[in-house]
């Protein structure tokens, strides 16, 4: 299996326990954009739909394109019956939209999947003049909230953490925008926090995609140490999360 697909395993956990973003965000967002029932837009890997509902709730011409079969079909369970939600299952890198022009074109947590010179170049070529590209992603801290149970934490990953294939896309230069022709960048930020248990904790930390490729018999020792971990220091992991939205621009009018 590609890793990249490798979120396709666990389609229910993945909806479960995957983090929502922020409220605060999209109301920016959909404001910058113009987002509403005269729009059309294209979510770049939705998963389960952890960032669809703001938008497809607009009223907008909501398109998808999601690499997953199951994340696919998860996301039509849930969001099949609306009228203006639209789904592909099929790789963004070679997919073929048909002449289809989109007024906003986002991704949260998906654009780093995306070699950056196709990401940038092929958005670029799918939005109308004037559109927005808008990138998501989340910073969550639970270091200043307990450093002494993160240290605790940061023993079990050093002896167990050890994941067969390491995550690539730490690289992503989302500022390389501008190198396309994309204008007007920004990056703007938005807090919030949340609350966890043991349960809720290792759940969470079994969706993402480098924890899911940990081998035996490291995976069942590195998930007991987390469990353990947190329950005996208070059975509680507070994150306080930084929301990150990087927006840019294709011009009105090219020069």
């Amino acid at each position: 299996m590609e890793f990249r697909k490798v979120f396709d395993t666990i389609p229910d956990k993945f909806d479960k326990y995957r983090v929502r973003y922020s409220q605060e965000l999209f109301d920016s967002l959909i404001k910058y954009a113009g987002i509403g029932p005269a729009k059309t837009v294209l979510e770049l890997g939705p998963g389960t739909g952890q960032a669809t509902d703001p938008i497809l709730n607009t009223g907008c011409d909501y398109n998808a394109i999601e690499l997953g079969e199951n994340l696919y079909q998860k996301m039509k369970e849930k969001y099949g019956d609306k009228e203006n939600f639209h789904i592909v299952n099929d790789d963004f890198i070679t997919h073929d939209f048909e002449g289809q022009k989109f007024d906003m074109i986002y991704s949260a947590a998906t654009i780093q999947w995306i070699p950056e010179d196709v990401a940038f170049s092929k958005t670029f070529e799918l939005l109308k003049p004037g559109g927005t590209l808008a990138m998501i992603l989340l910073y969550g801290d639970y270091r200043c909230t307990n450093e002494d149970l993160y240290q605790k934490i940061q023993k079990i990953y050093d002896e167990y953490f050890k994941p067969e294939i390491k995550y690539p896309h730490s690289g992503f230069k989302y500022d390389n925008a501008v190198n396309f022709g994309y204008t007007d960048f920004q990056r703007k930020e938005f807090y919030g926090t949340r609350e966890m248990d043991a349960d809720e904790y290792v759940n969470f930390c079994g969706t993402h995609c480098d924890h899911l490729v940990i081998p035996e018999p490291y995976k069942t020792k590195f998930y007991e140490g987390l469990r353990t971990t947190v329950m005996e220091n208070g059975n509680k992991v507070v994150f306080k999360d930084t929301y990150i939205l990087y927006l840019a621009k294709k011009p009105e009018e090219l020069t």
